[in-house]
């Protein structure tokens, strides 16, 4: 693994850290551009890298008594079923040349990472866009509703391109559940490892995807070194500041993504 992987690795684990959200939008292409990893494999690994990562950091979160069991396993078990459906078969049913116009051809790994730069794109708007209409949690009716479909469509988002979507159940817990914006940052790392996790172990009963145990071990150790430091410095910086800020540097990376693959 090369010096800019080692940092990659650790920034994942210190966003996740800081804000709860928004670090697992970097694994893949940490992995793809930089770890020359192929995009199918690349989201395999970034499950299991933010699911241990999250996990770690849910743990930590428990102990301060910062997540809701009950929301987290409502949102969760849906989660995880829409990711093991997505990776166990829509993953599959995708065709290696999805279509060709004249000279362009657009092949399933460039589908992916394109359709995993909309996503960060989309994920942008909800980090730099202003959260003060979630500062008063307020659950609504039919609310567990709203998170069990939610958690679905998250869950098959999750397994096609391989991020956490704690940028969609932070928001969701917020205004659905009523949570605490520091509860719902715990009860989403935990969602996300559960349903990471579980997503990863569909991978592992795919035959076309190779596991090198070696270099996902030691990224995912560096996340793990990065969770902490970034659940650290969370107590002396302001989280909505550098959601903002991290927002910008996902939007730049997302068009650099979709600009890199068709031109």
């Amino acid at each position: 693994m090369n010096i800019i992987g080692v940092i990659g690795a650790l920034l994942i684990g210190v966003v996740l850290g800081l804000i709860g959200a928004g670090g697992s939008i970097l694994t893949v292409p940490i992995f793809v551009y930089i770890l020359d990893v192929s995009p199918v494999q690349a989201t395999a690994y970034s499950l299991f890298v933010v699911g241990v990562a999250a996990l770690f950091g849910a743990i930590k979160n428990a102990q301060e008594k910062l997540v809701d069991y009950k929301t987290g396993l409502v949102f969760a078990f849906p989660a995880f079923l829409g990711v093991y459906i997505s990776r166990k078969f829509l993953l599959n049913l995708i065709p290696s040349q999805i279509f060709q116009i004249n000279d362009f051809v657009l092949t399933k790994e460039m589908g992916i990472m394109m359709f995993f730069a909309l996503i960060m794109i989309a994920s942008s708007y909800f980090m730099i866009g202003d959260k003060r209409k979630v500062n008063s949690p307020k659950k609504i009716n039919n609310s567990n509703i709203i998170l069990i479909f939610e958690g679905f469509i998250v869950g098959i988002l999750t397994g096609i391109v391989g991020a956490g979507g704690g940028f969609i159940i932070i928001p969701a817990l917020v205004l659905f559940a009523g949570l605490s914006m520091k509860t719902a940052i715990g009860t989403s790392l935990m969602i996300i490892a559960i349903k990471s996790l579980f997503g990863f172990i569909g991978d592992l009963q795919n035959d076309s995807i190779i596991i090198d145990w070696l270099l996902l071990g030691g990224f995912t150790f560096l996340s793990i070194i990065g969770i902490f430091t970034g659940l650290y410095f969370n107590k002396f910086i302001e989280g909505n500041k550098l959601k903002k800020g991290f927002g910008w540097f996902v939007l730049i990376m997302g068009i650099g993504i979709i600009l890199k693959e068709i031109i």
